[in-house]
């Protein structure tokens, strides 16, 4: 007999899901307030078919380069004798911390008449923009998230599988082909998940690239206030494309089996002996490090160098991030209090409506963040007018988006505490309510701690949302990087850059020093 969860927890739970539906209920009226013709005409518009090319070309490209990056670097990480492992795999994730625009930013100021190359060296180079730009900004950032899921895959296979290939006579070609490739399938499909979500819903880099794909041209519409209806069919479109992607990872993965059946020990593979793949190995890191985290840094030393900041800078960055803070910390609070009662309902009280709810969680994670975003601004247009152009309007988008961040720590530490405490408390004579404050909340400390810290550093780096949400004037440290980018003011942009690659780096070095020696 299922037990039956208390009103405090599937109460907030069943909340949060309607909090999830409501904005993408608004998006589709919204929608359908055109008459039938006119959403035949909006839907079946030409532009529309150069739109999905475009997107689906460019996340195809982005998933390609960032296998084509990812997978060496995890093996030559993993299963060669490479010198200074734990620091190359420190630098494997550190790009990270150089957000999607601002890798934009970088690739910018290398080429045409006012590049760095132009003004130091005297070469002008051709302008790093449009398809290109998109995708080289985008895989530069992005790699780590598929280099994390491989690298974690290739640690755990065992090499009994290996061995027993090679005692049937196979090469090691054919061994890494139909064997290694075919256990990395689960680890690539999650890495490429994650990028390819965050290719369709990105809007900076695209849109400092000039490449036209459904993100820019939402922004586009609703900005210039052409049609605000094509606008939200733009979205529908947009979020069609991430719910196919999504599905199609779960039906590619849905009847595969990789676990062993066999009662052996597994046993880590022998790392290889690079031999005549030194020297190419090193180059190939090299390149991969020099281009997503040396060439960022040296074009902000640059123009920090060459046109050094005007004293009001100075008093300008502390503000733009105390702005960004300010509406960060309230979302990582609000994220973390939403994540908090479907976790423990999923996983103490596990039945097909606790399910609904924590799938529910990562509706606004799948969701592109502009389409999210507009979803928003219809909602409080047709119903909450108050919430228009608000700060608060801003924070509960960006705590929709990222309830799936702060889910995850809060769910595998309540995977992990034995029931047996929560019993014990009951014999005791305590309410469920004494029980999950006295009892459950003191465990779960640490993975709220690390819950706000992923969720306050998704929003201090965040764009699209903020773009479409901020109040007026209301300027982050994002916001201003892209607004003085797009507008050709590098100097300006500069310190701004700085200081958010500055305090990401920071907030990577604490995520990776958690980790401890299994960096």
């Amino acid at each position: 007999m299922v037990k039956r969860p208390p009103l405090h927890i599937m109460g907030p739970s069943l909340l949060v899901v309607a909090a999830m539906l409501v904005p993408l209920a608004y998006l589709v009226l919204r929608a359908f307030q055109a008459d039938p013709a006119t959403v035949v005409e909006l839907v079946f518009r030409e532009r529309n078919l150069w739109l999905l090319i475009n997107t689906l070309a460019l996340t195809a490209s982005v998933l390609i380069l960032t296998t084509l990056i990812a997978l060496p670097l995890a093996w030559i990480l993993t299963r060669t004798r490479i010198a200074h492992k734990r620091l190359l795999t420190v630098l494997g994730v550190v790009p990270l911390a150089v957000p999607g625009y601002v890798m934009a930013y970088a690739l910018l100021g290398v080429g045409g008449h006012y590049g760095v190359t132009a003004q130091l060296f005297g070469w002008q180079l051709p302008r790093i923009d449009g398809y290109t730009g998109a995708v080289l900004g985008l895989s530069l950032y992005t790699f780590p998230y598929l280099f994390l899921n491989l690298r974690s895959a290739l640690l755990g296979l065992d090499a009994n599988l290996e061995e027993s290939a090679r005692s049937m006579g196979y090469s090691e070609f054919a061994i890494f082909r139909r064997i290694i490739l075919t256990q990395l399938i689960p680890s690539l499909m999650a890495g490429w998940l994650v990028i390819g979500l965050y290719t369709l819903g990105d809007f900076g880099v695209v849109a400092l690239m000039r490449y036209e794909v459904f993100s820019y041209a939402i922004f586009n519409q609703y900005s210039g206030a052409f049609d605000r209806i094509y606008a939200a069919w733009l979205s529908l479109m947009l979020l069609a494309i991430a719910l196919a992607l999504v599905m199609s990872e779960s039906l590619i993965l849905k009847r595969r089996r990789l676990a062993s059946v066999g009662r052996g020990v597994d046993r880590h593979p022998r790392p290889h002996e690079l031999g005549p793949w030194r020297i190419p190995a090193y180059a190939f890191l090299g390149l991969v490090f020099a281009a997503s985290i040396g060439l960022p840094l040296m074009i902000l030393a640059y123009w920090l160098l060459m046109a050094p900041p005007d004293p009001q800078f100075f008093l300008e960055v502390p503000v733009a991030f105390a702005r960004s803070a300010g509406a960060a910390m309230p979302a990582a609070v609000l994220a973390a209090a939403m994540a908090l009662p479907i976790a423990y309902y999923s996983v103490r009280y596990p039945s097909p409506l606790s399910n609904i709810a924590e799938r529910s969680a990562y509706i606004g994670y799948s969701i592109p963040p502009l389409t999210l975003a507009l979803a928003l601004v219809f909602f409080a247009l047709q119903t909450a007018t108050f919430l228009y152009q608000t700060l608060a309007l801003l924070i509960l988008g960006w705590t929709l988006a990222t309830v799936a961040l702060a889910l995850g720590p809060i769910r595998s530490t309540l995977m992990q505490m034995r029931p047996s405490f929560e019993e014990a408390a009951h014999s005791l004579g305590h309410s469920p309510r004494s029980t999950f404050v006295h009892v459950v909340f003191p465990h779960l400390r640490k993975s709220l701690f690390a819950s706000l810290a992923l969720v306050f550093l998704f929003c201090m780096k965040e764009l699209p949302i903020t773009f479409l949400l901020a109040p007026t004037g209301y300027t982050t440290l994002a916001v201003t990087v892209f607004s003085r980018t797009s507008e050709g003011m590098m100097a300006e942009a500069a310190p701004f850059a700085a200081a958010i690659i500055l305090f990401s780096g920071l907030s990577v070095a604490l995520i990776l020093n958690r980790e401890g020696a299994r960096a």
